[in-house]
């Protein structure tokens, strides 16, 4: 009789990227450098990636409205 592996609880997760800001699964990510100044060739930064409702957020945020 052979075993079958059990199915792990991350089954039903579907195979996507994280989201840096919210560790959320998504299928899709965003990354959006707006700085002045900014180039990123040159300029040391930590490379993070944010889902749409993260990306939103940030952007108002940026905007200076609350929502």
């Amino acid at each position: 009789m052979s075993e079958r592996p059990e199915a792990s609880e991350d089954a039903d997760v579907p195979q996507g990227l994280r989201c840096d800001f919210c560790g959320k699964q998504v299928p899709q990510v965003r990354r959006i450098a707006l700085d002045r100044d900014y180039e990123r060739l040159q300029t040391r930064h930590a490379v993070r990636y944010a889902c749409a409702a993260c990306s939103e957020a940030k952007e108002r945020e940026r905007l200076g409205g609350t929502g």
